[in-house]
């Protein structure tokens, strides 16, 4: 069965790589002029999404050439999974609202995934060339469009940081509410809460930002695996509201999540368990 490099931090590079490339092919679209359409899920998908799908498709299949690839686009085409199977997950442009809007909180999300766990990820932002990669450890650079992409020696560490109970940051979707995130959220009384688009509220976490970021209405794997693999590796965990780790690979609901919590601090994580659980009930 195929598998991946042991080297997690090399595996997650080579990701990036491939996502530094489809950043410049977003940020073409957007400088040339691009169309949209919108998917029978009422979600947009612009010529830019199409591009960067492309790219990755093809950069992953020559890198890893029988390695199964799940692509926001193109997944009611893909092959069905084996069990333990490893496979990409991918997202070549999260943040199609914000792209369209003019914005600039848009990003890449790659993720390598074996059993069921993401074991490397990237998550890239092709307006001002960031990137987080999540392999071994967890670590931050930047490498804009036009030249080389991220290089080891350029990465920064980070890490997670411990949660102070009377001093949280939490997270939320700048464009998508429920009212179970809500009483979520009304419940743990975080001092402070935010709101970002697209990835970029894992990277917060990973980077030891922000303490939590739920999200209790629906998305998809290649939503979320990237992000996944950001925060594990930066100390961090993504369960589900019973606690439960989060898996991948499920095709039943076509590839659908159910509710998840990114939390910075696993103990944070043990301690407002009991509020993840009520947050699911009226």
């Amino acid at each position: 069965m195929p598998s991946f490099p042991a080297d997690a931090d090399a595996l997650a590079l080579t990701l990036a790589a491939i996502a530094h490339g489809a950043g410049a092919r977003i940020l073409e679209s957007r400088a040339q002029g691009f169309a949209t359409r919108t998917k029978d899920d009422g979600s947009p998908c612009s010529d830019a999404d199409i591009a960067a799908e492309t790219f990755i498709s093809g950069a992953l299949a020559r890198a890893f050439p029988h390695v199964s690839v799940i692509s926001e686009e193109s997944a009611d085409a893909a092959a069905p999974l084996g069990e333990g199977q490893a496979f990409f997950l991918v997202d070549p442009l999260d943040g199609t609202r914000d792209f369209v809007a003019g914005g600039s909180e848009f990003t890449v999300n790659i993720a390598a995934v074996v059993a069921g766990r993401p074991i490397a990820g990237v998550i890239h932002t092709p307006a001002d060339g960031r990137f987080w990669i999540g392999g071994a450890a967890a670590y931050a650079t930047t490498a804009p469009a036009g030249g080389p992409p991220p290089a080891r020696h350029n990465l920064r560490p980070i890490r997670t940081r411990p949660a102070s109970r009377e001093g949280l940051t939490a997270l939320a979707s700048a464009r998508h509410g429920d009212p179970e995130t809500d009483r979520f959220l009304a419940a743990l009384a975080p001092r402070e809460r935010r709101s970002a688009s697209s990835a970029l509220k894992f990277c917060l976490i990973a980077a030891g930002e922000a303490d939590v970021y739920p999200r209790f209405g629906r998305t998809m794997q290649w939503d979320v695996a990237a992000g996944d693999a950001l925060v594990s590796a930066a100390g961090g965990l993504v369960t589900t509201p019973d606690g439960v780790r989060l898996t991948y690979g499920d095709t039943t609901g076509g590839f659908a999540n159910g509710p998840f919590i990114a939390w910075g601090d696993p103990a944070l994580a043990r301690d407002a368990a009991p509020i993840a659980a009520a947050g699911r009930r009226p």
